[in-house]
Protein backbone atom coordinates (compact mmCIF):
# COMPACT_ATOMS: atom_id res chain seq x y z
CA UNK A 1 0.00 0.00 0.00
CA UNK A 2 1.36 3.39 -1.03
CA UNK A 3 0.42 6.46 1.02
CA UNK A 4 0.37 9.91 -0.58
CA UNK A 5 -0.65 13.32 0.71
CA UNK A 6 -1.30 16.71 -0.83
CA UNK A 7 -3.12 19.96 -0.07
CA UNK A 8 -5.42 22.22 -2.06
CA UNK A 9 -8.18 24.78 -1.81
CA UNK A 10 -11.35 25.05 -3.90
CA UNK A 11 -9.39 26.58 -6.81
CA UNK A 12 -7.02 23.61 -6.94
CA UNK A 13 -9.56 20.87 -6.21
CA UNK A 14 -9.91 19.89 -9.91
CA UNK A 15 -6.14 19.29 -10.05
CA UNK A 16 -6.19 17.24 -6.86
CA UNK A 17 -9.02 15.12 -8.28
CA UNK A 18 -7.07 14.65 -11.53
CA UNK A 19 -4.08 13.50 -9.48
CA UNK A 20 -6.29 11.07 -7.57
CA UNK A 21 -7.77 9.57 -10.74
CA UNK A 22 -4.32 9.18 -12.30
CA UNK A 23 -3.24 7.23 -9.21
CA UNK A 24 -6.38 5.13 -9.53
CA UNK A 25 -5.37 4.23 -13.07
CA UNK A 26 -1.76 3.34 -12.34
CA UNK A 27 -1.46 2.36 -8.64
CA UNK A 28 -2.75 -1.09 -7.62
CA UNK A 29 -3.15 -0.06 -3.96
CA UNK A 30 -2.86 3.45 -2.53
CA UNK A 31 -4.38 6.06 -0.24
CA UNK A 32 -4.32 9.79 -0.97
CA UNK A 33 -4.73 12.13 1.99
CA UNK A 34 -5.83 15.66 1.11
CA UNK A 35 -5.51 18.63 3.43
CA UNK A 36 -8.42 20.91 2.47
CA UNK A 37 -7.36 24.52 2.93
CA UNK A 38 -10.94 25.79 2.91
CA UNK A 39 -14.22 24.35 4.10
CA UNK A 40 -15.72 24.42 0.60
CA UNK A 41 -13.19 21.92 -0.78
CA UNK A 42 -13.61 19.64 2.26
CA UNK A 43 -17.40 19.60 2.00
CA UNK A 44 -17.34 18.94 -1.73
CA UNK A 45 -14.76 16.16 -1.44
CA UNK A 46 -16.78 14.56 1.36
CA UNK A 47 -19.84 14.41 -0.90
CA UNK A 48 -17.99 12.60 -3.68
CA UNK A 49 -17.51 8.85 -4.01
CA UNK A 50 -13.73 8.78 -3.71
CA UNK A 51 -13.00 5.89 -1.39
CA UNK A 52 -9.20 6.14 -1.45
CA UNK A 53 -9.10 9.94 -1.24
CA UNK A 54 -9.49 11.09 2.37
CA UNK A 55 -10.08 14.75 3.14
CA UNK A 56 -8.59 16.39 6.23
CA UNK A 57 -10.01 19.65 7.58
CA UNK A 58 -7.43 22.36 8.11
CA UNK A 59 -8.67 22.99 11.64
CA UNK A 60 -7.94 19.34 12.52
CA UNK A 61 -4.26 19.97 11.88
CA UNK A 62 -4.31 23.41 13.51
CA UNK A 63 -5.93 22.08 16.68
CA UNK A 64 -3.00 19.73 17.18
CA UNK A 65 -0.39 22.38 16.34
CA UNK A 66 -1.00 25.71 18.01
CA UNK A 67 2.33 27.11 16.78
CA UNK A 68 1.22 26.52 13.22
CA UNK A 69 -2.10 28.25 13.89
CA UNK A 70 -0.32 31.25 15.41
CA UNK A 71 1.87 31.59 12.30
CA UNK A 72 -1.28 32.08 10.24
CA UNK A 73 -1.59 35.63 11.48
CA UNK A 74 1.76 36.95 10.21
CA UNK A 75 1.88 35.75 6.60
CA UNK A 76 -0.22 35.75 3.42
CA UNK A 77 -2.56 32.97 2.32
CA UNK A 78 -0.03 31.39 -0.03
CA UNK A 79 2.72 31.71 2.57
CA UNK A 80 0.55 29.93 5.12
CA UNK A 81 -0.08 27.16 2.60
CA UNK A 82 3.69 26.77 2.21
CA UNK A 83 4.08 26.79 5.99
CA UNK A 84 1.72 23.80 6.24
CA UNK A 85 3.77 21.60 3.90
CA UNK A 86 5.93 19.84 6.55
CA UNK A 87 3.06 19.75 9.07
CA UNK A 88 0.89 17.57 6.81
CA UNK A 89 3.12 14.45 6.53
CA UNK A 90 4.09 14.85 10.20
CA UNK A 91 0.41 14.99 11.19
CA UNK A 92 -0.32 11.80 9.23
CA UNK A 93 2.64 9.87 10.63
CA UNK A 94 1.63 10.86 14.16
CA UNK A 95 -2.02 9.95 13.70
CA UNK A 96 -1.84 6.83 11.51
CA UNK A 97 0.72 4.38 12.82
CA UNK A 98 0.08 1.94 9.97
CA UNK A 99 1.71 4.35 7.49
CA UNK A 100 5.26 3.14 6.98
CA UNK A 101 6.08 5.75 4.33
CA UNK A 102 4.31 8.97 3.38
CA UNK A 103 4.96 10.72 0.08
CA UNK A 104 4.01 14.35 -0.34
CA UNK A 105 2.86 15.42 -3.82
CA UNK A 106 1.95 18.89 -5.02
CA UNK A 107 -1.65 18.81 -6.20
CA UNK A 108 -0.65 19.68 -9.77
CA UNK A 109 1.29 16.44 -10.25
CA UNK A 110 -0.14 13.68 -12.43
CA UNK A 111 0.75 9.98 -12.53
CA UNK A 112 1.57 8.47 -15.94
CA UNK A 113 2.76 4.95 -14.99
CA UNK A 114 2.90 2.53 -12.07
CA UNK A 115 5.21 3.94 -9.38
CA UNK A 116 5.41 0.70 -7.36
CA UNK A 117 8.73 -0.45 -8.83
CA UNK A 118 10.21 2.97 -8.23
CA UNK A 119 9.16 2.96 -4.58
CA UNK A 120 10.75 -0.45 -4.11
CA UNK A 121 14.06 1.16 -5.13
CA UNK A 122 13.88 3.80 -2.37
CA UNK A 123 12.50 1.63 0.43
CA UNK A 124 15.85 1.59 2.27
CA UNK A 125 16.15 5.39 2.31
CA UNK A 126 14.65 7.57 5.02
CA UNK A 127 14.08 10.68 2.91
CA UNK A 128 13.77 11.04 -0.87
CA UNK A 129 14.11 14.39 -2.64
CA UNK A 130 14.21 15.37 -6.31
CA UNK A 131 16.77 17.81 -7.76
CA UNK A 132 15.42 20.57 -9.97
CA UNK A 133 18.01 19.72 -12.63
CA UNK A 134 17.57 23.14 -14.19
CA UNK A 135 18.76 23.62 -17.73
CA UNK A 136 22.20 25.36 -17.59
CA UNK A 137 20.55 28.56 -18.87
CA UNK A 138 18.36 28.56 -15.76
CA UNK A 139 20.98 27.99 -13.06
CA UNK A 140 20.13 31.39 -11.60
CA UNK A 141 16.90 29.82 -10.31
CA UNK A 142 18.88 27.67 -7.89
CA UNK A 143 18.63 30.62 -5.52
CA UNK A 144 15.13 29.25 -4.82
CA UNK A 145 16.36 25.75 -4.10
CA UNK A 146 18.42 22.90 -5.49
CA UNK A 147 15.50 20.52 -4.89
CA UNK A 148 11.83 20.79 -5.77
CA UNK A 149 9.41 20.62 -2.86
CA UNK A 150 6.66 19.11 -5.03
CA UNK A 151 7.73 15.49 -4.46
CA UNK A 152 9.07 14.33 -1.09
CA UNK A 153 9.00 10.88 0.49
CA UNK A 154 9.50 10.10 4.19
CA UNK A 155 9.90 6.66 5.73
CA UNK A 156 8.73 6.19 9.30
CA UNK A 157 12.08 6.22 11.08
CA UNK A 158 14.14 8.45 13.33
CA UNK A 159 15.93 10.22 10.46
CA UNK A 160 12.76 11.24 8.61
CA UNK A 161 10.85 12.25 11.73
CA UNK A 162 13.79 14.37 12.90
CA UNK A 163 13.93 16.05 9.50
CA UNK A 164 10.16 16.74 9.41
CA UNK A 165 10.12 18.18 12.93
CA UNK A 166 13.08 20.44 12.17
CA UNK A 167 11.58 21.57 8.83
CA UNK A 168 8.23 22.28 10.47
CA UNK A 169 9.91 24.50 13.05
CA UNK A 170 11.87 26.35 10.36
CA UNK A 171 8.71 27.03 8.35
CA UNK A 172 6.82 28.26 11.39
CA UNK A 173 9.64 30.69 12.17
CA UNK A 174 10.12 31.87 8.56
CA UNK A 175 8.21 30.89 5.43
CA UNK A 176 7.61 33.76 3.04
CA UNK A 177 7.17 34.03 -0.71
CA UNK A 178 10.50 35.77 -1.26
CA UNK A 179 14.23 35.13 -1.34
CA UNK A 180 15.94 36.28 1.84
CA UNK A 181 19.23 35.30 3.51
CA UNK A 182 19.50 31.92 1.83
CA UNK A 183 15.83 31.07 2.34
CA UNK A 184 12.86 30.82 0.03
CA UNK A 185 9.38 29.76 1.17
CA UNK A 186 9.32 26.11 2.31
CA UNK A 187 11.66 24.94 -0.46
CA UNK A 188 15.17 26.33 0.09
CA UNK A 189 15.45 24.52 3.43
CA UNK A 190 15.81 21.24 1.50
CA UNK A 191 19.28 22.25 0.27
CA UNK A 192 20.89 21.26 3.57
CA UNK A 193 19.13 17.92 4.08
CA UNK A 194 21.77 15.68 2.42
CA UNK A 195 24.44 16.96 4.83
CA UNK A 196 22.30 17.45 7.95
CA UNK A 197 20.34 14.19 7.99
CA UNK A 198 21.18 10.55 7.39
CA UNK A 199 19.37 8.37 4.89
CA UNK A 200 18.69 11.13 2.35
CA UNK A 201 18.70 10.19 -1.32
CA UNK A 202 18.51 12.64 -4.23
CA UNK A 203 16.54 10.74 -6.85
CA UNK A 204 18.20 10.10 -10.18
CA UNK A 205 15.10 8.79 -11.94
CA UNK A 206 14.28 11.34 -14.64
CA UNK A 207 10.66 10.20 -14.75
CA UNK A 208 9.85 11.38 -11.21
CA UNK A 209 8.70 15.00 -10.84
CA UNK A 210 9.69 16.01 -14.33
CA UNK A 211 8.55 19.60 -14.85
CA UNK A 212 8.63 22.59 -17.20
CA UNK A 213 11.86 23.85 -15.58
CA UNK A 214 13.87 20.84 -16.83
CA UNK A 215 11.79 19.36 -19.66
CA UNK A 216 14.13 20.80 -22.30
CA UNK A 217 17.01 18.76 -20.84
CA UNK A 218 15.62 15.48 -22.12
CA UNK A 219 14.45 13.66 -25.22
CA UNK A 220 10.78 12.83 -24.71
CA UNK A 221 9.24 9.90 -26.58
CA UNK A 222 5.64 8.75 -26.88
CA UNK A 223 4.54 5.53 -28.56
CA UNK A 224 0.82 5.98 -27.98
CA UNK A 225 0.96 4.34 -24.56
CA UNK A 226 4.11 4.98 -22.54
CA UNK A 227 5.84 8.33 -22.29
CA UNK A 228 9.61 7.93 -22.12
CA UNK A 229 12.22 10.26 -20.68
CA UNK A 230 15.44 9.17 -22.36
CA UNK A 231 14.53 5.51 -21.92
CA UNK A 232 12.93 5.80 -18.47
CA UNK A 233 9.17 5.70 -18.04
CA UNK A 234 7.52 8.97 -17.04
CA UNK A 235 5.96 8.37 -13.61
CA UNK A 236 5.00 11.80 -12.27
CA UNK A 237 4.89 15.06 -14.21
CA UNK A 238 4.61 18.38 -12.40
CA UNK A 239 2.27 20.74 -14.30
CA UNK A 240 3.61 23.83 -12.61
CA UNK A 241 1.96 26.99 -13.94
CA UNK A 242 -0.26 25.38 -16.58
CA UNK A 243 -2.83 28.03 -17.46
CA UNK A 244 -6.15 27.96 -19.24
CA UNK A 245 -6.22 31.12 -21.38
CA UNK A 246 -9.59 30.28 -22.91
CA UNK A 247 -11.61 27.02 -22.77
CA UNK A 248 -9.69 25.87 -25.86
CA UNK A 249 -6.28 27.58 -25.49
CA UNK A 250 -3.65 26.61 -22.90
CA UNK A 251 -0.26 27.89 -21.82
CA UNK A 252 2.01 25.02 -20.66
CA UNK A 253 4.30 27.50 -18.87
CA UNK A 254 7.38 26.51 -20.87
CA UNK A 255 8.17 29.96 -22.25
CA UNK A 256 9.30 31.36 -18.89
CA UNK A 257 11.68 28.39 -18.60
CA UNK A 258 12.92 28.80 -22.17
CA UNK A 259 11.44 25.45 -23.13
CA UNK A 260 9.83 24.38 -26.38
CA UNK A 261 6.86 22.11 -26.98
CA UNK A 262 7.40 19.01 -29.09
CA UNK A 263 4.87 16.65 -30.60
CA UNK A 264 5.64 13.95 -28.02
CA UNK A 265 5.34 16.42 -25.14
CA UNK A 266 2.04 17.79 -26.39
CA UNK A 267 0.41 14.47 -27.25
CA UNK A 268 1.91 12.33 -24.50
CA UNK A 269 1.97 14.70 -21.52
CA UNK A 270 -0.09 17.87 -21.82
CA UNK A 271 -3.09 16.70 -23.83
CA UNK A 272 -3.97 13.79 -21.48
CA UNK A 273 -3.68 16.07 -18.47
CA UNK A 274 -5.83 18.81 -19.97
CA UNK A 275 -8.50 16.22 -20.79
CA UNK A 276 -8.34 14.91 -17.21
CA UNK A 277 -8.66 18.45 -15.83
CA UNK A 278 -11.66 19.11 -18.04
CA UNK A 279 -13.38 15.97 -16.75
CA UNK A 280 -12.78 16.76 -13.09
CA UNK A 281 -13.78 20.39 -13.57
CA UNK A 282 -17.00 19.37 -15.33
CA UNK A 283 -17.79 16.87 -12.56
CA UNK A 284 -17.83 19.61 -9.94
CA UNK A 285 -18.53 22.68 -12.09
CA UNK A 286 -21.96 23.13 -10.54
CA UNK A 287 -20.28 23.80 -7.20
CA UNK A 288 -17.03 25.51 -8.12
CA UNK A 289 -16.77 29.21 -7.29
CA UNK A 290 -14.77 29.71 -10.47
CA UNK A 291 -14.94 27.49 -13.54
CA UNK A 292 -11.66 28.45 -15.16
CA UNK A 293 -8.38 26.94 -14.00
CA UNK A 294 -5.91 29.28 -12.30
CA UNK A 295 -2.28 28.92 -13.32
CA UNK A 296 -1.09 28.67 -9.76
CA UNK A 297 -2.19 28.65 -6.18
CA UNK A 298 -0.98 32.26 -5.87
CA UNK A 299 -4.09 33.34 -7.78
CA UNK A 300 -6.14 32.70 -4.66
CA UNK A 301 -4.72 35.86 -3.10
CA UNK A 302 -6.88 38.90 -2.37
CA UNK A 303 -7.94 41.28 -5.10
CA UNK A 304 -5.22 43.74 -6.11
CA UNK A 305 -5.69 47.52 -6.54
CA UNK A 306 -7.06 48.68 -9.90
CA UNK A 307 -3.75 50.16 -11.12
CA UNK A 308 -1.91 46.95 -10.30
CA UNK A 309 -4.56 44.89 -12.09
CA UNK A 310 -4.27 47.08 -15.20
CA UNK A 311 -0.49 46.66 -15.34
CA UNK A 312 -0.86 42.92 -14.84
CA UNK A 313 -3.39 42.81 -17.68
CA UNK A 314 -0.98 44.59 -20.03
CA UNK A 315 1.82 42.22 -19.01
CA UNK A 316 -0.48 39.27 -19.65
CA UNK A 317 -1.41 40.50 -23.13
CA UNK A 318 2.28 40.90 -23.99
CA UNK A 319 2.97 37.41 -22.65
CA UNK A 320 0.18 35.81 -24.70
CA UNK A 321 1.55 37.51 -27.83
CA UNK A 322 4.95 36.01 -27.01
CA UNK A 323 3.34 32.57 -26.72
CA UNK A 324 1.83 33.01 -30.16
CA UNK A 325 5.15 34.06 -31.69
CA UNK A 326 7.01 31.11 -30.16
CA UNK A 327 4.12 28.68 -30.73
CA UNK A 328 4.38 27.55 -27.12
CA UNK A 329 0.66 26.99 -26.69
CA UNK A 330 -1.84 24.15 -26.98
CA UNK A 331 -5.09 24.30 -28.90
CA UNK A 332 -7.74 21.84 -27.75
CA UNK A 333 -11.36 22.41 -28.78
CA UNK A 334 -14.18 21.31 -26.52
CA UNK A 335 -14.41 17.87 -28.14
CA UNK A 336 -10.92 17.08 -26.81
CA UNK A 337 -9.27 16.78 -30.21
CA UNK A 338 -5.67 17.89 -30.20
CA UNK A 339 -4.24 20.30 -32.74
CA UNK A 340 -0.59 20.65 -33.60
CA UNK A 341 0.99 24.07 -33.77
Amino acid sequence: MLHFCTYFDSHYLPRALALYRSLQEHCPAFTLWGLCMDRFSYNLLSQMNVSAFHGIRLDEVEQEDQQLLQAKGNRSTIEYYFTCTPSLPLFLLNRHHDIDRITYLDADLFCFSNPSSFFSEIRNHSISIVPHRFHPRLNRLEIRGLYNVGFLSFRRDENALSCLKDWRQQCIEWCYDREEEGRYADQKYLDSWPTRFEGVVALENKGVNLGPWNLSNYEISHDGNMVGVEGQALIFFHFHGLREITPWLYDPNLTVFRGKLTKATKEGIYAPYIRALRRTTQDIAFSLPKKTLPSGIRETEKQRPLRSRLWRSLDWIAYVLLLMLRRNFILMPSNGAFRQR
